[in-house]
């Protein structure tokens, strides 16, 4: 299987934040949580980790990351769950993937964008190296509003200031090699509108970097609108395009493929009766719509179950299944 959308830091093993938080001394906010018993305190961990079957919004679901983002500081730590997720994947039968992540999120402590990546890289490597199978790759994030409002408070020049995405980029056109492959725009879509980014794609286009944006999840029709305007040949969720039928339709007609997430949707409550999701919709306009997990720990998910949801909840055949999947692997960097 391949799998398009899969959040690196919303995909961390409980486990392996019960160990590097030990380690690293960081509070989990967990009221006795080493004196539980091993698998108790792992299941806390996991409860903390994972958003509820509805949250409120979007922000309301980005909270879960704060626990596991605090134990990414650090190199070894990057490293090791990114070769993790490389092996969570094979489990889960998905032998060609492109992990995605925020960077600069990696940078409260004394890490560089750079350190990051190439910590992220190594990790990759390694489940490569160990699954012969399997191919990775790595999709860079910019985020929403890091230029105006950081989420990363710093007065480093590569982690501040109305620049920083696109110094990000350049970056990014430094490191491109056959994991590092491409860019992402992502975060808070609703407060930071697309429209708002189009110069940073431009400026990738420039640098000869693929991408992909996050479009028409917490925003609209317009969102997407915008994404495509952009140049882009793929959308991450995409699914309110619905709202447009002429745009819905422009998608299939270039080939646009959306990377479809269909347990973070109903956990976001995108819209708000699970079975008004789209996705049938998309597929029947012939809009190139794919199965990923966008966050496996965050959601509780993995490809199985989002195959499963889709054939339950909307009826996907075996055959349609596979004609996603077509889609997907066409569609990677």
């Amino acid at each position: 299987m391949t799998e398009l959308h899969v959040h690196l830091d919303g995909s961390v093993r409980p486990g392996t934040v019960y160990e590097l938080a030990r380690r690293q001394g960081v509070e989990t906010g967990i009221t006795g949580l080493y004196r539980m018993p091993k698998k108790d305190a792992i299941d806390a961990l996991s409860k903390k980790m994972t958003a509820p079957a509805s949250c409120r919004d979007l922000n309301d679901y980005l909270e879960c990351f704060r626990l596991p983002l605090s134990v990414l500081q650090e190199e070894d730590a990057i490293e090791r769950v990114a070769m993790e997720l490389g092996e969570d994947l094979v489990k889960d039968g998905v032998t060609k993937a492109e992990i995605r992540f925020a960077p600069l999120s990696f940078c409260t402590k004394h890490l560089t964008p750079k350190d990051a990546i190439r910590a992220c890289e190594r990790g990759v490597r390694t489940a490569m190296r160990q699954n012969p199978d399997l191919t990775l790759s790595l999709i860079i994030c910019c985020m929403r509003g890091q230029e105006e409002s950081p989420f990363v408070k710093s007065d480093r020049a590569d982690l501040s200031g109305k620049e920083v995405n696109f110094r990000l980029l350049d970056l990014v056109a430094e490191l491109k090699n056959d994991v590092v492959k491409a860019v992402d725009l992502a975060g808070a879509e609703a407060l930071y509108p697309t429209e708002r980014y189009l110069p940073l794609f431009a400026h990738a286009a420039r640098l000869g970097l693929p991408f992909t944006i996050h479009a028409g999840e917490a925003a609209g029709a317009s969102s997407v609108r915008a994404a495509v305007d952009a140049g882009t040949t793929r959308i991450g969720h995409g699914v309110r395009v619905i709202e447009n039928r002429l745009l819905a339709e422009l998608l299939a007609k270039k080939k646009i493929t959306l990377e479809c997430c269909l347990l973070s949707n109903f956990q976001t409550n995108v819209f708000s009766r699970r079975e008004d999701h789209p996705i049938r919709r998309l597929f029947d306009l012939g809009v190139r719509v794919t199965l990923n997990t966008d966050n496996r720990t965050v959601s509780g998910t993995n490809m199985q179950k989002e195959i499963e949801t889709a054939q339950r909840m909307f009826g996907f055949t075996d055959a349609e299944i596979r004609r996603m999947q077509e889609y997907a692997e066409e569609a990677l960097f």
